[in-house]
């Protein structure tokens, strides 16, 4: 309700803190009831607060809490698709996943993999908060099998399908090809949309390109337009089980500095919402948005637009 809106009266607002102003109530993804035990859950909003797997900046870990404060400005009525999430779903935050070890990256991806497991298992459809982009392997992992892998678009600077970090293969640069090579994740059905930033070495473009994923850089994505870029991950992915993950990095800093690993000359809002928009209708089984770092913008609007990001992405996952 903005401050121009008649507050509902009745049976209208009830107790729902949707009506609520935005300050007030406890701060839950999208103002969503906070329903940890799943139980008539359809889709689960739900942050992974761990940034261990970061080779630059860390800070992510803080990004689910930031991103439930600023998703209070979310509202329910999609303005440009005319969806509303909460009458066509049971929408819930489910609550963060808890580590046994965290400074220990396989034990992470483990605890992850075992939270994600438990929404697929009562039916709900998980939507992420990130956390470091290692978190969507284990995500991967719970998903998808060798026999049925996953499609999906990746909005994102870097390919993160590069090889061990300093030893360490469970990092944020690596989810996808971790998830490739273990036969979770679909390359023939993958598309990675805003590639950009020089790299000392060309591994994960090598390897993206090697095993058949869809790469969009920059200069292709600016060049051809948001409508045909839409078009060529809707070819891409076509009607196969499909998952969104957005990592802001993709925006360009101006939009969202508060990441571990900023390159300039990225994708703006507008163009991630119309991109996202474009999406509808996909057979989607997931998403995440990624690498929000709050303590490298004190203005808070990088979570508001990993708020934002996630807001577009639960409407698509409703329909």
């Amino acid at each position: 309700m903005s401050e121009h809106e008649p507050a509902p009266t009745g049976a209208d607002s009830g107790d729902d803190p949707m009506y609520e102003p935005r300050y007030q109530e406890i701060a839950t993804f999208m103002r969503a009831p906070y329903r940890p035990d799943l139980d008539g859950v359809d889709i689960a909003l739900y942050g992974v607060p761990y940034d261990g797997g970061v080779t630059n900046r860390p800070g992510a870990r803080h990004g689910p809490r930031e991103i439930r404060n600023q998703s209070s400005l979310m509202r329910a009525i999609n303005h440009a698709t005319g969806v509303n999430p909460y009458e066509l779903c049971a929408v819930a935050d489910v609550g963060d996943v808890r580590f046994n070890r965290v400074y220990d990256n396989a034990a992470v991806v483990d605890d992850i993999e075992a939270f994600v497991r438990r929404i697929v298992a009562a039916g709900a459809t998980p939507l992420a908060a990130g956390g470091d982009h290692s978190i969507t392997y284990p995500i991967f992992r719970a998903l998808s099998t060798p026999d049925a892998p996953i499609g999906m678009v990746h909005i994102d600077a870097h390919t993160d399908t590069w090889s061990a970090f300093r030893g360490e293969k469970f990092h944020h640069g690596s989810p996808f090809r971790l998830a490739c090579d273990e036969g979770l994740l679909d390359p023939a059905r993958t598309i990675q949309i805003g590639i950009r930033g020089a790299q000392n070495w060309a591994d994960g473009w090598e390897y993206s390109a090697r095993a058949g994923m869809r790469v969009m850089f920059i200069e292709e994505f600016t060049e051809l337009g948001v409508d045909a870029a839409v078009a060529e991950a809707r070819r891409v992915v076509g009607d196969g089980p499909t998952y969104i993950s957005f990592d802001v990095d993709g925006l360009d800093p101006v939009y969202a500095p508060g990441t571990g690993t900023p390159e300039v000359g990225g994708i703006t809002t507008r163009e991630a919402l119309t991109l996202l928009r474009g999406l509808r209708g996909l057979n989607l089984v997931g998403g995440d948005v990624v690498e929000v770092a709050p303590p490298f913008d004190p203005s808070g609007n990088t979570a508001l637009v990993g708020a934002t990001l996630m807001y577009e992405i639960l409407c698509l996952l409703a329909e």
